[in-house]
């Protein structure tokens, strides 16, 4: 093929497509354009309310563990093998006040004591022939003193001495110092009986019956059952608005059942972890409600008298203290007086009364942006402007 066709099929080519594309630029501008709705100034719409102030009444409601008023560890005094008492050395049990828990063998101390107050009485005997001469006044008082003397209980009180040459004959012949002495033996007796302090239950047992403990050591941890409190964690900024003293209720966590109570301490410090501060509140329990140490209960505190103010939702309120308020249709921002924080609501002062409070939150809302009040929209003015081109129509016919 010689190059003059080849120039006459590319211009050929060349020409037709310039000429599709000049035919299909033209059949497009033939196409009449759409109508285009006119540029309208969009609005939002938002929830608000006018500021209005009266007297508030804001409880505060938390939840609690309940906690034993009393929570002890029972330390083994003596040592010794451990022998059975009137109640079950058991985790979980229970037990009355007095009841006899536990003893630490005490044979061979008891026969030691018994031992000591038979010498004592031998000394007591060969002491009155004296006291008849040289004390005279004094041998009814030391002979009903000798009387009274049993084995199996404690010594009686000693007679007083007020004679200083009496002091001194009973101090030359031991008389005191054994007299002491005893009362002492007595006192580390004891040791080895343990009594139950209160009403409660074994919540941890190192040491059963029949085991060996040394003086010092932890036999189990008991709590008082008939006396229970529950503990309140309460945020620092509510609990200045709580006092002590202050009844309050207590709720199960289903709201099942109701007791109330008295707020009867309050910590002087903040848990570090969780900023807050614990309140601390007596129940007054009842028989058909039960109430166990470690279950968690709902406490309504008594709601506070706040004069002159208002509540709105926190979700409404940014930058801690700033709000939107509608003014000549447009946001504005101001900033309130934060009175006090509930869980979802917050009560505030500093407004002018009448103004237009929004009570939502506003996602990428500005300053000056217009607005309108959700319940008070102005009139639709196009069915106003149909209703005019029907009323000419009506005239031209």
């Amino acid at each position: 093929m010689s190059w003059r066709k080849i120039t006459f099929i590319v211009v050929a080519l060349v020409v037709l497509l310039g000429g599709s594309a000049a035919l299909s630029e033209l059949f497009i501008s033939m196409k009449p354009k759409p109508p285009r709705m006119p540029d309208m100034e969009m609005k939002r719409f938002v929830k608000a309310e006018t500021v209005k102030y009266s007297e508030i009444i804001s409880s505060v409601a938390r939840e609690g563990r309940v906690v034993s008023s009393s929570e002890i560890t029972l330390v083994a005094e003596a040592s010794g093998k451990i022998e059975k008492g009137n109640v079950s050395l058991r985790k979980g049990t229970s037990f009355k006040k007095g009841q006899l828990i536990a003893e630490i063998y005490k044979d061979e101390v008891e026969l030691a004591l018994k031992a000591r107050k038979s010498r004592f009485l031998t000394t007591i005997i060969t002491l009155l022939p004296d006291i008849k001469v040289d004390f005279p006044d004094q041998l009814d008082a030391y002979e009903m003193f000798f009387r009274a003397i049993n084995m199996d209980e404690d010594l009686p009180e000693m007679p007083a001495i007020k004679d200083e040459k009496l002091k001194i004959f009973l101090a030359s012949r031991n008389v005191l110092s054994e007299y002491y002495g005893i009362q002492q033996d007595e006192k580390r007796l004891k040791r080895h009986t343990l009594y139950a302090p209160f009403n409660g239950t074994f919540t941890q047992v190192n040491f059963e019956v029949g085991g060996y403990v040394n003086t010092g050591g932890q036999i189990a941890r008991m709590i008082r059952t008939d006396q229970l409190e529950v503990e309140v964690p309460v945020k620092n900024e509510f609990s200045k608005w709580i006092k002590i003293g202050d009844k309050v209720r207590v709720f199960s966590k289903n709201r099942s059942s109701e007791m109330s109570g008295v707020v009867v301490r309050k910590s002087n410090f903040i848990n570090v972890n969780t900023q807050s501060r614990s309140i601390f509140v007596k129940v007054n329990h009842t028989a058909n409600v039960e109430m166990l140490a470690g279950e968690y209960k709902v406490v309504e505190f008594p709601g506070q008298k706040i004069a002159a103010a208002m509540e709105i939702p926190r979700s409404a309120v940014f930058n801690s203290n700033e709000v939107f308020v509608v003014t000549d249709g447009k946001l504005r921002k101001q900033e309130i007086n934060v009175i006090k924080t509930n869980e979802t609501t917050l009560i505030f002062n500093g407004l002018t009364e009448g103004q237009k409070i929004v009570v939502e939150p506003l996602i990428n809302a500005k300053e000056n942006s217009p607005v309108s009040i959700l319940g008070e929209e102005q009139p639709n003015t196009r069915k106003t402007g149909k209703g005019n081109s029907n009323s000419k129509k009506k005239k031209k016919a």
